[in-house]
């Protein structure tokens, strides 16, 4: 059996590492097709950033990682995108640690794509500034990923004066993305909070909400069909014995009780087929002797 991707949130280690990967690619080829902004929320450790990277490798070409997944055959390999990848998982406290952060972010970004902006005071000029040389370099429209959104507004949460200014300087950040439409190819942001429900995107307001549409809730997390299917391995077991720490029994001979395991984590509904969440899953795949 392959190993699992516990906390593995990188496609290409989980494909050149042989890990066990649920194929998420022909969601992301129809969405790439139907959609130029997307917004997705989902609760953590949900799957969002593997999603997302795997979005990364897809737009930047690399054809040798998705051998045998669905969109291998449905995508364009010859033609690649600059991509604009951002992350907020690290913690921001103040206006001014933000302002520090996204310089090094968009440092990375410079790095990886190698092109040096002049814009070295304002973190959204120099956004602005990227997109278009990035576009401008590669003769190619720019594809911008944005994980974890909200988090510097989280960050904050039990300090609401500090919460707004930063919320209103991400905003001012997000705003240069609608500004630079004619340099942009593809625009995905992925966070826990619903956009809708804060005005941090008064500047962006032509996002696709897709957390609740039904085509997409599969989008993150694992299926019956994917427990029943290519987890089916790790359920079967010829043990009789309490898992710890859960509470599950495994049925002698016949391995994990899959109705507890559906009544304990099959509790995640997005208007499409319910699903796993899939660290939890893979945690508790952990306990299982073998």
């Amino acid at each position: 059996m392959k190993k699992l991707p516990v906390g593995i949130q990188t496609f290409s280690k989980i494909i050149e590492g042989d890990y066990l990967y649920i194929d998420k690619t022909g969601i992301a080829c129809s969405l790439i097709e139907k959609y130029q902004y997307v917004f997705l929320s989902r609760p953590r450790r949900f799957g969002k950033s593997l999603f997302l990277d795997t979005l990364k490798n897809i737009f930047e070409g690399k054809r040798e990682l998705f051998r045998g997944l669905l969109i291998e055959e449905q995508w364009n390999w010859e033609v690649t995108y600059p991509v604009i990848k951002i992350s907020f998982s690290g913690g921001v406290r103040s206006q001014e640690t933000l302002r520090k952060n996204l310089f090094y972010i968009l440092k990375d970004n410079q790095d990886r794509l190698d092109i040096l902006c002049d814009e070295k005071e304002d973190p959204n000029q120099c956004f602005a500034e990227l997109i278009k040389r990035a576009s401008q370099k590669y003769h190619q429209k720019v594809v911008i990923l944005v994980d974890e959104y909200d988090q510097p507004i989280l960050d904050n949460i039990e300090n609401i004066p500090e919460a707004l200014v930063i919320r209103d300087g991400m905003r001012d950040f997000y705003t240069k993305i609608k500004e630079n439409d004619e340099y942009l190819r593809f625009v995905f942001l992925t966070g826990v909070s619903k956009f809708s429900k804060v005005s941090l995107f008064s500047g962006l307001n032509n996002l696709e909400d897709i957390s609740l549409n039904p085509e997409y809730g599969a989008v993150c997390g694992y299926t019956q069909l994917d427990l029943d299917t290519a987890f089916a391995p790790y359920f079967e077991l010829s043990v009789s014995d309490r898992l710890p720490h859960t509470g599950l029994e495994l049925v002698h001979g016949k391995g994990v009780d899959m109705e507890q395991v559906k009544r304990w984590y099959n509790g995640y509904n997005f208007l499409g087929d319910k699903v796993y969440n899939p660290y939890d899953i893979l945690l508790f795949q952990e306990q299982v002797p073998v």
